[in-house]
């Protein structure tokens, strides 16, 4: 079976690495907010062009804490993509604020920014961009935009480590954007792990205290805090791996270039991108209209997939106030969405069999 991501074989490239870094930690004994956290994060921060960088404890927690150190509550308005998985959502609503969604664009997924200023109100606090499956989403008409209403502009960063939009690293396209380091990320780490990135002196140092506890020195609190933060040993496994970020991306994008050159059969919708780099392929994502016949068929042929994703927020259980909402291209994306195996592990025989395999498939 070709794995839709072997995340063993990933690993194992650093093991000894980590097993020195380790080693370190347990003999120093300090296990959160230590130095390895700001090894990490000044090193991720350098990596993004940001001024800084704030380790939490997961994705969610990153974008969560972003919302509430702006000050946004109860009665404001954050337009946030139809097309997303559900944490960006979640953010926003457990700060009390109204999510108002947008539809993407069907050929790269993102957000349309086309379709965002009819969505604005009196209420509109920020914009949320999602980096979806690694690509930057195209950003100029967005920053006008937050200019011309005086609104905040976040990235959802979770999926797209080092893509590049202008010239800019996603991270350093908004006024703070959250990053998850899950496992399966292009930068993962053995467990979960967050950061949040800004140019804002304030917001970072805000942030910061928000994240531990409201606190800003031992014992003194000066926000109704909570507590997130990246610990030790996975801020060392990321600082290790962040060196080979850029690399193993170059590796997907190979990948994805040859999927692109060389699957051929009309019934597979391939994705594109309007930049090379605008794109770090965290998931290739093709469209078919019989889905789970195509993942059964690439299944019986030892070639492993997974839906991302197969039902759109608006149309989840936890938002059942939405449940009667349309958007038809979200719908029409999460119906037909199928992922393929790609990742910087992967050989050229795997790679050549899944296009073999998917041209073949009538």
């Amino acid at each position: 079976m070709i794995k839709f991501l072997d995340l063993e074989k990933i690993n194992n490239r650093f093991r000894d690495e980590i097993n020195s870094r380790i080693a370190k930690i347990l003999d120093k004994g300090w296990y959160l907010q230590g130095e390895e956290n700001e090894i990490f994060t000044k090193n991720f921060a350098k990596y993004c062009d940001t001024k800084h960088c704030i380790g939490v404890a997961n994705g969610l927690d990153a974008l969560n804490l972003i919302i509430k150190a702006m000050g946004f509550g109860v009665g404001d308005e954050i337009i946030v993509p139809s097309n997303t998985y559900i944490a960006s959502i979640l953010a926003i609503t457990q700060n009390g604020c109204t999510p108002v969604l947008v539809e993407p664009d069907i050929n790269t997924y993102n957000i349309n920014p086309n379709l965002i200023e009819e969505k604005i109100t009196p209420k509109t606090k920020a914009i949320m961009v999602v980096h979806l499956y690694g690509q930057a989403v195209q950003m100029e008409k967005i920053w006008q935009l937050a200019k011309k209403y005086n609104l905040k502009v976040i990235e959802d960063s979770a999926q797209a480590h080092g893509a590049i939009y202008n010239n800019l690293k996603t991270g350093n396209l908004s006024d703070a954007s959250g990053f998850s380091f899950y496992p399966g990320k292009n930068l993962g780490c053995l467990g979960d792990g967050g950061a949040i990135t800004t140019n804002d002196d304030e917001l970072a140092k805000k942030i910061k205290a928000i994240a531990n506890y409201g606190s800003d020195r031992k014992y003194h609190h000066i926000y109704k805090g909570v507590n997130s933060r990246l610990d030790e040993i996975q801020a060392a496994i990321l600082d290790i791996k962040l060196k080979y970020l850029d690399e193993d991306n170059n590796r997907r994008r190979e990948i994805s270039k040859y999927y692109r050159e060389n699957i051929k059969n009309e019934k597979i919708i391939l994705p594109r991108t309007y930049d090379e780099n605008s794109h770090v392929w965290h998931v290739f994502a093709v469209r078919t209209q019989k889905r789970d016949e195509f993942q059964q068929y690439l299944s019986d042929n030892q070639i492993q997939t997974i839906i991302h994703y197969p039902t759109p927020p608006h149309k989840q259980l936890a938002y059942s106030e939405w449940n009667n909402l349309s958007y038809p291209i979200s719908e029409e994306i999460h119906n037909t969405i199928i992922s393929l195996p790609i990742s910087p592990v992967m050989t050229d025989y795997e790679i050549e069999k899944i296009v073999e395999v998917a041209n073949e498939y009538i």
